[in-house]
């Protein structure tokens, strides 16, 4: 099958259980949406999809966190693990792909969707608001123990994605880091994450925070 989009959805502020601030993480299917750098998560215009609610930009948001892609595939496996259909978007997902295995894209890996040119950046890392969206008891320490997080990307060359648009890899880094791997540095593998910020695969925004992180590991006591 050729890898392509299968749909595009935006999420609206809406309320979630055990969280005080509206989330966007309830993501709607839409015809058509339009992507672009939207800036630094703390100043910027927040989502690079336009129209697209940001309830924490401390957290989410900005240039790295532009757009989140998650494959059709996975989402359904998901959906026979809790027993209930998940529709697409239902992740918090901008792009639901089909025919294209994500989570094995290397960081810094190009992607031509449609017109627009996309930069996959790293993992998503869920946190409480994505757990009580769920509704799934211990949902963070599955979702984790799993580790095929979908990806999220940058915005190179902005514009229009619509259903059915074909998702072709432009490039790929010279290096191994893929998603589930920078997943394990940025959720605790000090060594992965040493190697990752040896390769330069980090994305600028999180590279301080992992080297604190691993700085802190190494020193004694």
């Amino acid at each position: 099958m050729t890898a392509q989009v299968r749909s595009v959805s935006v999420g609206r502020g809406a309320p979630v259980s055990g969280r005080r601030h509206l989330s966007g993480i309830h993501k709607q299917p839409v015809p058509v949406i339009e992507v672009r750098a939207p800036g630094p998560k703390r100043g910027g215009l927040g989502s690079g999809v336009i129209g697209d609610h940001i309830g924490s930009r401390k957290h989410h948001g900005g240039d790295g966190q532009a757009v989140y892609a998650f494959a059709a595939e996975e989402l359904d496996l998901w959906s026979t693990e809790v027993g209930r259909g998940l529709p697409d978007g239902w992740f918090g997902e901008n792009l639901t792909t089909v025919g294209l295995d994500v989570d094995a894209a290397l960081a810094g890996e190009h992607w031509r969707v449609g017109e627009v040119l996309l930069q996959v950046t790293g993992p998503r890392i869920p946190c409480r608001t994505f757990a009580g969206h769920m509704g799934e008891r211990g949902w963070v320490r599955r979702f984790t123990e799993r580790g095929r997080t979908g990806a999220y990307l940058a915005v190179l060359e902005p514009g229009r994605i619509e259903p059915g648009a074909p998702v072709v890899v432009e490039h790929r880094p010279d290096h191994a880091f893929t998603v589930p791997m920078l997943f394990r540095a940025l959720t605790g593998d000090d060594e992965l994450a040493r190697a990752a910020l040896d390769a330069g695969v980090i994305w600028p925004e999180e590279r301080e925070r992992l080297e604190r992180r691993v700085r802190s590991a190494a020193r004694p006591g």
